[in-house]
């Protein structure tokens, strides 16, 4: 099966949604496997430097957020594929399947790079919350630890202070010494991701950010300012939540895409396949965090790393405008634009990625929580200007259609 066949394009998720795998790979347990035709591992995956760290980690990663219950059988086909680097947290609820994994091949710990994630409120409750991680992934070390979704559960002052505090400063050494964590970062896909990285990179603490990220950023935007003050002092640089999107969305991108960037095609690259390499065209970004959640994206997201090849600015523009025209419902470039210009406090960018959450991802739950954590300023929507914010919108998101299907879900 060709993974270029529209016909079967289609039929899968896109990035962050993965379809779950059909009924029969769900049922199949790691004997199951063991009983497989055994087929040549792959070489590793291309690799960057992870910035500073100086350590080498393969240009995608597998993405463990809340994957279905093929999760052992997944790892395994991603690791044989040639991804080193795997990416887990609390609250993704996957770091009991990494450590049943590392139980049944201990091998595989020692040749990976293993990343996880809390959500302390301030730095010194770190070093607990890493200690509660370890013992959930059976494992005596992390490759990194990461604070989650900075700025979700902060104020952006408190946020701001806390990656250039003499707190973090001790906690970060104090974990290093301890060898519980070789490195430290925090991720954050916020609004005002913009000034907290910017912040980051002007106290270098941190070893690496993963922040939300697409491939046409503006040049003089303040996320792309701050991702290069950053990439200049050495921080490693993780992307995650490329593009998300009702089904309808991700079916009218694909067939624009076509449009829009022909040469793909002529590539042989899928419109997904087009897009990772248009992120790992960027320099900058040393790897892209992905979830994939069957075996058929693991093997289309693999053979566009190992057939990476730099895309032209043209290329990267008309995949921008196949995007922009497929009518998103997540903003990944959010800085808080859409609001300013609605003349409102309500979090639309916040909002209607919570509604994606909980409409393609299928997490409610997860999504519902985050709402209700939001303060009544951050929800209420009422009376803004929705025309001038879909217009400032860097994803041009139709606030008028999604915000009535937030109430409607999450309040």
């Amino acid at each position: 099966m060709s993974t270029n066949d529209p016909s079967q394009m289609q039929r899968r998720e896109f990035l962050q949604t993965g379809a779950l795998a059909s009924a029969a790979a769900l049922s199949l347990g790691s004997t199951a496997l063991a009983q497989e035709p055994k087929a040549e591992p792959a070489a590793i995956l291309p690799t960057r430097k992870l910035g500073k760290t100086g350590v080498d980690v393969t240009i995608l990663n597998h993405g463990t957020w809340q994957a279905p219950g093929a999760l052992d059988r997944l790892l395994r086909t991603s690791y044989a594929s040639g991804v080193r680097y795997f990416d887990t947290a609390k609250s993704y609820r996957t770091e009991p399947g990494l450590a049943k994994w590392f139980q049944a091949m201990p091998e595989v710990r020692k040749n990976i790079f293993l990343v996880t994630k809390d959500s302390p409120k301030t730095p010194s409750e770190m070093i607990k919350m890493l200690d509660q991680r370890l013992d959930a992934l059976q494992t005596d070390h992390v490759d990194l630890f990461f604070i989650h979704a900075l700025g979700d559960h902060h104020e952006t002052d408190v946020a701001i202070e806390m990656v250039k505090s003499k707190e973090l400063k001790e906690t970060i050494e104090a974990i290093k010494k301890s060898g519980k964590a070789k490195f430290v970062g925090f991720s954050t896909h916020h609004a005002n991701k913009a000034p907290i990285i910017q912040a980051a990179a002007e106290a270098n603490l941190v070893d690496a950010i993963m922040v939300a990220y697409t491939p046409w950023l503006d040049k003089d935007a303040p996320i792309n300012k701050a991702l290069d003050a950053a990439h200049k002092q050495g921080i490693g640089l993780i992307s995650m939540k490329q593009i998300s999107g009702s089904d309808a969305q991700k079916l009218q991108f694909l067939g624009k895409v076509a449009d829009h960037v022909p040469g793909l095609k002529e590539k042989g690259l899928s419109p997904y396949q087009g897009l990772l390499q248009a992120i790992w065209s960027d320099e900058r970004i040393a790897t892209c965090c992905v979830s994939m959640k069957n075996v058929d994206q693991i093997a289309e997201n693999t053979k566009a790393a190992r057939e990476f090849a730099p895309l032209k600015a043209a290329e990267i523009e008309g995949l921008k405008k196949a995007f922009l025209a497929s009518r998103p419902t997540m903003c990944a470039n959010c800085d808080g634009s859409c609001s300013r210009a609605a003349g409102t406090d309500a979090e639309l960018g916040n909002l209607t990625r919570f509604l994606t959450y909980h409409e393609q991802h299928g997490h409610r739950s997860t999504a519902r929580q985050a709402y209700a954590e939001l303060s009544d300023a951050a929800r209420n929507w009422k009376g803004a200007d929705l025309a001038a914010a879909q217009a400032a919108c860097h994803s041009n998101l139709d606030f008028s259609e999604l915000l009535p299907r937030v109430d409607r879900h999450l309040a």
